[in-house]
């Protein structure tokens, strides 16, 4: 069996860790800005609107799950030693596409992790523990009028992009990828 080849440990690790420290500083930085559950003016104003509001997730996509942020902890511990397992025991890592799609999903994991686990120690007031949500920064409107838009999209961070990209990068690479070929055994003739 070929070993891996050598950068693929190097490289799943500087891109995860780049997109795990890109989001840690990106929330740090709006949440120091813009404290809790507020935002600055709309930095696009027309039919798409966008501006930077702070908000905290209990939960999962779109808030689903409130409350529940120790399973969402349980499964991206859960997700990321797959994903090392996949690339590194399964040898996913020979295919330099899906080490780097792994290692943003990685990096968006860990980066959520984070912050479900209460380690960002934001407290809310008349609370005394961190509380264990997302931070979430990025909000975008659509149509309509800033109290009615047609579509209010769901609060994001950078972790979520690194997530959201490495899961388009895998769907495009199941749709490129080549199935693998049966080796030819011996061919089992009629018997007569």
């Amino acid at each position: 069996m070929e070993k891996l080849p050598r950068n693929r440990v190097v490289i799943f690790t500087t891109l995860s860790a780049a997109c795990l420290t890109l989001d840690l500083c990106s929330k740090s930085m709006a949440f120091e800005s813009f404290g809790v559950r507020h935002g600055g003016p709309w930095l696009i104003d027309s039919w798409v609107r966008f501006r930077i509001f702070t908000s905290l997730n209990e939960g999962a996509l779109w808030g689903m799950g409130q409350g529940f942020a120790w399973v969402f902890a349980l499964l991206s511990v859960a997700a990321f030693c797959g994903i090392v397992y996949w690339l590194f025991v399964a040898r996913a890592a020979e295919s330099l596409w899906l080490t780097i799609c792994l290692a943003s999903v990685s990096g968006g994991t860990l980066g959520n992790l984070y912050d479900r686990l209460g380690l960002h120690g934001i407290t809310l007031p008349g609370q005394t523990e961190p509380i264990k949500a997302v931070r979430d920064f990025f909000h975008f409107q659509f149509g309509g009028t800033v109290e009615q838009p047609a579509l209010d999209w769901a609060i994001f961070n950078v972790a979520d992009i690194c997530l959201v990209t490495g899961a388009i990068m895998l769907m495009i690479q199941s749709l490129f990828a080549q199935p693998e070929s049966v080796p030819a055994g011996p061919s089992a003739a009629p018997s007569e």
